[in-house]
Order: C-alpha cells, then structure tokens, then sequence
C-alpha cells in the first residue's frame, strides 16, 4: 500500500520510521518532511496547511493511508477534507481535534464529565482577566486557547507577572488568534507524565509512558519550548496510577468526546500531572506527541499500519498493544536562541555515523537537504533518541550519541532524564 504523511518535524520522522518496517507497505511520501525523512520515503513540496494540494496528490497517487501528524492540519479539518473525497486517513475529524484545539473547550469537558484537572476559569475579555487576578492565588497558569506550538502557557509567580502574561496573549497577541480566549487555572504540583493512546471512537488502547522536558534550559530554568527531550517510560507512572488513569480518565475521555456528538479517532495525548491529590490531567493533545514519539514509537512492537487500520475501522479492541521491556531517551539537540531567535543554514557534520547502529536513532525535526549537504532549518534540528536495558543506560548512550552530529550553535539541555537518578 501507498501511506502519505503529513508534518515535517521529528515526530513525523519516527511515524515514517514506523510506517517503514510495516510489511504492508510498499511506498512513503511525506509533505512536506524534511532531510531525514527524505532518506526513506519521497518528500513532495506542499505545506501541511495546503488542503486542497494534499488531497489532489492524494487521488492522484491512489494513497492507500494519510496520517497527519500536525496538530494544525489536524484542528483546521484535513482529515475531514481527505474523507469527503474518498480517501482514508488516520486522525480526529476537526470536531473531535477540538479536544487540542480549544483549551477551554476541553477544559469545560473535564468539567461537564467529572474528569480531575485543575480548577479554572475563562476569559474572552482582558479587563476581566485582570480583575480575576486581584483575588486570585499565586502561583497561577495562563493558557492561550488555540494551539500556540506549545509555547502558549505561561507560571506566573507573581501578580505583576500574571498581568503582563494577560497582556502578552491578549492584548499584544503574543501567539496570535491563539489568545483571542484566554483560560487562567490553578498551578498544581507534582511529576509530569505523558500518555499517548489509541482510540477508535470507543475503545482506547494506551502506550507506553513517557516524560517531557519543556524548558529550553537545565533544571527546568528559561522559556517554554516544543520540548527539549523526553525519556520512556516514565519511573513515575505506576500501576497504581494507571489503574486510576482508567478508570478516571482514558475512558471517561473517550466516552464524553462520544457524548457530545464528537466521535474521538487517532491518538489522545493525556499530559498528567501526578499531584498529591492523585492524578489530574494538565492538556490533551490530538496527535502523537513530539519529541515524546520519538521514544514511545521505537518501543512498540505492533504495526502502527494495522493499529492505524483498527482505528479507522472501529476494531481497536481487537489489537493488543506491545512494547518492548527496555528505555529510550531523547535528547533534543535545538539551534542556540531557540526558542526566540536563532539562525538557520549551517551544515549538520556526523550523520552518517548512525547507519547501522542497531538502537540508535537521529530523529531529523528541522533539516532541510541542499547542495553543501543537509544543513539546519528550525529551531529544534535533531532528536538523538538512544535504547538501553534500562532507563540509566538509554541515558548514557543517548548523551554518548548527540557527540556524533555537530553543527554550528548546537545546543542541548544536559539534564534530560536526570530524574531517573531520583526515582
């Protein structure tokens, strides 16, 4: 069969890596993709967003799958275009990516079906926000509504720094559209853990564990970014915690999506805050998360074409996820300035000394391939994802590994995974 992926980042790299040990699988495109992705499948140049390109390369080709992996394409309703001409994809229609695209909305779900997340309140109006600050409780969330390529929420400590934060994402539109809404909820405490699950409209499946760094710096110090690495599983998700998460949340999710007239298929990221009070869910997402796909993927044992194919098709009960007793670790290696400004075009040195490697990876997020050889193009460059017996040795191999790539203003968090030691 024909598969068509859609995003260009390294998320999208390890979905194309998956897709490529699948035996049912005979061609791979990516639009638009990237340098890396370009070494196993054909990268066409149409932007995520350019609907109508997407599906008329689609017909023409006769593309079996379309997985989406943006969040973008995702919430502006590709997935629905694809459908109305025919064609199969995996993802949420765009009345169910809502679920990612609207913070409110999801968080007035959580609320509508007894589902445990912070306590929170709304805001259309900046005037209104500012008054809710002066009796509010500190510290306090900000959160942009719309999707703000995962920057768009702000701790504040301090009164002064909540209202410059309601400045920023309304009035200045800091993240655009994005803060047209804005939802400001109580800040909870305790270890992040990130859940990536399967879903067929009635029946989810969860993967494996994960764990994200967000900040740009060492211990959890400077700006909000996509994430700067992640490791699998998580030491903190524990089978208590998972007994909990399913019965109070995975399902609980699941069904209100179906409640509302929203029918859930594709994949729910859950991030969940482990809080003194028991779990409690912090976000969804719509889509794979990334860089967390770059450690949960290279773990699964099953054919992500078939659990795709069970996703569409309503049969998820039928598939029994797998995934192998070992760890990943990924280390983000970002451009220097990034997440603010950085520059663009340097040459990536090393990447051959990946080939070959059996439990390594190089996750390409913003390469792009030119005449002087495959050179830098975004913000966050590569994802050194490494496996190991356990997660302390995946941590040493990946470290071991982000020495074999160089590029000019490379830059890497080098702590990820440092809260292995403490568990």
């Amino acid at each position: 069969m024909k598969v068509l992926i859609v995003g260009s980042g390294g998320r999208e790299h390890a979905i194309a890596a998956s897709v490529a040990k699948s035996n049912k699988v005979d061609e791979i495109y990516c639009a638009p993709g990237n340098a890396g992705i370009g070494m196993i499948a054909e990268c066409v140049p149409i932007g995520a967003m350019e609907f109508d390109k997407i599906v008329a390369f689609a017909k023409e080709k006769k593309i079996d799958l379309t997985i989406v992996g943006m969040d973008d394409p995702l919430v502006g309703g590709l997935v629905d275009e694809l459908n109305a001409a025919g064609l199969k994809a995996f993802g949420p229609k765009k009345d169910a990516a809502i679920l990612e695209g609207s913070k409110a909305f999801s968080k007035d779900l959580m609320k509508k079906y007894h589902i445990p997340t912070a306590a929170y309140e709304t805001f259309e109006d900046a005037e209104a926000a500012l008054g809710y600050l002066e009796t509010a409780g500190f510290p306090i969330v900000l959160k942009a509504d719309g999707l703000a390529l995962g920057k768009g929420v702000l701790i504040c400590n301090t009164p002064e720094e909540a209202k410059e934060g309601v400045k920023s994402i309304m009035l200045d539109k800091q993240f655009g559209s994005a803060g047209n809404k804005l939802v400001i909820e109580e800040f909870m405490t305790g270890r992040e853990v990130s859940v990536l699950s399967f879903v067929d409209g009635k029946t989810i499946k969860t993967m494996t564990s994960a764990q994200d760094h967000k900040r740009a710096k060492d211990g959890d110090q400077g700006l909000n970014t996509g994430g700067m690495g992640t490791f699998s599983p998580s030491p903190f998700y524990t089978e208590e915690v998972d007994a909990f998460c399913k019965e109070h949340i995975y399902q609980a999710t699941v069904d209100a999506m179906a409640a509302e007239g929203r029918e859930f298929k594709g994949v729910i990221f859950f991030g969940l805050m482990l809080t003194e009070k028991g779990p409690k869910v912090l976000e969804y997402n719509a889509r794979f998360g990334d860089p967390e796909a770059q450690v949960v993927l290279p773990r699964m044992k099953n054919d992500i074409i078939e659990v795709a194919e069970a996703c569409i098709d309503g049969t998820l009960d039928k598939i029994e996820l797998e995934f192998e007793e070992n760890a990943t670790v990924c280390v983000v290696l970002a451009s220097e300035g990034y997440p603010v400004a950085y520059e663009k075009g340097f040459v990536i040195d090393g990447l051959e000394n990946f080939t070959g490697r059996d439990g390594y990876y190089c996750f390409h997020a913003g390469t792009k391939k030119t005449d002087e050889g495959i050179v830098t193009n975004g913000g966050r460059v590569l994802g050194i994802t490494a496996k190991g017996k356990d997660l302390k040795e995946a941590r040493l191999n990946a470290y071991a590994a982000t020495e074999w790539v160089d590029f000019q203003g490379k830059y890497m968090r080098n702590d990820i995974g440092k809260a292995i030691d403490e568990a």
